[in-house]
């Protein structure tokens, strides 16, 4: 069950990421933090469907990751599943079309190595 929950949330995640990266470049840049600026923001995102969208993935993440953390410790829970990292490095690459240096390949890559450590216990 926890590895199922661990699934939820990397897929989750990543499809939430997804969406808010790509609703926040349909909205733009933000470079107004005045209250009466954040509020047009708001009201702006709140009829943006991909950023919509981003929030219920990651509420349903949120709920999975609490339930995982009734079931398996803290020292497990969190770095299994940070698997979405490559993940959604790979997605970023691909779907949103960036330009990703080595580095950040070999960082996702080791994020990688790291949950696959995790379980071999």
């Amino acid at each position: 069950m926890k590895w199922l929950l661990v699934l939820v949330i990397i897929v989750c995640n990543t499809c939430g990421d997804l969406l808010d990266a790509f609703g926040m470049r349909q909205h733009g840049h933000v470079r107004d933090f005045h209250p009466s600026a954040l509020r047009r923001l708001l009201r702006s995102l709140a009829h943006n469907r991909y950023v919509i969208g981003g929030i219920v993935f990651m509420a349903i993440a949120f709920f999975a990751l609490l339930s995982l953390l009734s079931i398996a410790p803290l020292s497990f829970a969190i770095p299994a599943t940070a698997g979405s990292y490559i993940l959604e490095t790979i997605l970023a690459k691909f779907v949103l079309k960036e330009d990703i240096h080595w580095q950040r390949w070999l960082g996702a890559f080791l994020v990688a190595g790291g949950v696959a450590m995790l379980s071999l216990r």
